[in-house]
């Protein structure tokens, strides 16, 4: 899954994507959905909370920053859920992990337009980020079991 770009003497250099990581937060059967507020081009589409993996940070660490930069939550990241996802024409990989809320906490949108709690039946009742969609399949299942 590497990429491959020529540098400034012409020579090809292949290069890990960076991974985005994001998290599917279920709680009573429902996942939380998250609308972004910017960039313009996908304003008022829908993500699971996440972000960059800094370096030498692991991804789970860069979840549990994230949700609390993001939503003023603490979570505990379970399994992946689906499978690896390109972006960025392939610059990119984003990787989601279950997760859930710890100690009562109630996310918060400090950047997003608006957060939703999602049934699996109403898993599309919104319009997906393109990175994001292909998780929603693998997140029926798990829905169903808690």
């Amino acid at each position: 899954m590497r990429t491959e770009r020529a540098n400034e003497s012409g020579q090809t250099e292949r290069r890990d994507p960076k991974v985005v990581v994001g998290a599917a937060i279920i709680a009573d059967g429902r996942v939380l959905a998250c609308a972004r507020s910017a960039p313009p081009e996908v304003a008022g589409m829908w993500e699971f909370p996440g972000g960059k993996v800094e370096p030498g940070e692991s991804e789970t660490a860069a979840l549990v920053r994230e949700c609390a930069e993001e939503l003023a939550v603490r979570v505990e990241i379970g399994d992946r859920v689906g499978r690896n996802v390109r972006m960025a024409h392939g610059r990119s990989v984003l990787k989601v992990y279950a997760a859930r809320l710890l100690h009562g906490d109630r996310p918060k949108a400090l950047e997003h337009s608006a957060l939703r709690w999602l049934s699996a039946a109403e898993l599309d009742t919104v319009t997906w980020l393109p990175a994001d969609a292909p998780i929603v399949a693998a997140l029926r299942p798990l829905l169903a079991a808690d």
